[in-house]
């Protein structure tokens, strides 16, 4: 048991975050001074700068991920459009997320493979909403404490960013995935876990 921990702890070091900067099409995030400058929904809400990561690299539940928070009014998340997301080829055995939904989703997202196979995959994403449980497993990466509005904020709400993970489950380069068409799911970071060494005795 511990080998097999010690394994899973070396792959997640060795995990492959994405740069999603080019794909980034909505601002979610925005500074109490700015208010107006992003609209995660069609409420115009956001999440709080200050309560989340500086851009660069972040460890969320010993997963490294690449954070994308910038200046504010420019976009930080990818909401989903089924845009093609090209990746690092590798083998990998999970695309792990952080994302966060407008409200709690469940959709598909197509993996392609060097061999030609393309596999549909299931991402399964619970509400951003203010003291939302999660719905499908995943985990609180961020749980702010207040919520912006274009015009005030809400201390007595605090939404959420998950953290969320989707199986590769075939043994072959993945060099792609398409996202889902669904704008209620937006991805902020997007990290790859190579696959397990295959160990002969």
């Amino acid at each position: 048991m511990a080998q097999l921990l010690l394994q899973a702890g070396r792959r997640e070091a060795q995990a492959v975050p994405v740069d999603l900067s080019g794909y980034a099409d909505n601002t979610g995030i925005t500074r109490p001074g700015r208010l107006s400058d992003g609209a995660f929904n069609i409420w115009g809400n956001t999440f709080p700068a200050d309560e989340l990561p500086s851009a660069g690299p972040v460890v969320v539940d010993g997963v490294p991920f690449r954070f994308p928070a910038g200046p504010t009014g420019e976009p930080d998340n990818v909401r989903c459009a089924g845009q093609l997301v090209e990746l690092p080829a590798g083998r990998y055995d999970w695309i792990q997320l952080l994302a966060a939904a407008e409200r709690r989703t469940e959709d598909q997202l197509l993996l392609h493979y060097g061999c030609g196979a393309v596999d549909p995959e299931w991402l399964r994403v619970s509400d951003f909403w203010p003291q939302t449980a999660s719905r499908f497993g995943e985990s609180a990466a961020y749980r702010c404490t207040r919520m912006h509005y274009p015009r005030h904020i809400e201390r007595r709400m605090g939404p959420v960013i998950w953290r969320q993970r989707v199986p590769v489950p075939r043994a072959s380069e993945l060099t792609a995935v398409r996202l889902p068409d669904n704008p209620a799911v937006h991805l902020f970071a997007m990290t790859l876990v190579p696959a397990a060494q295959e160990v002969t005795v």
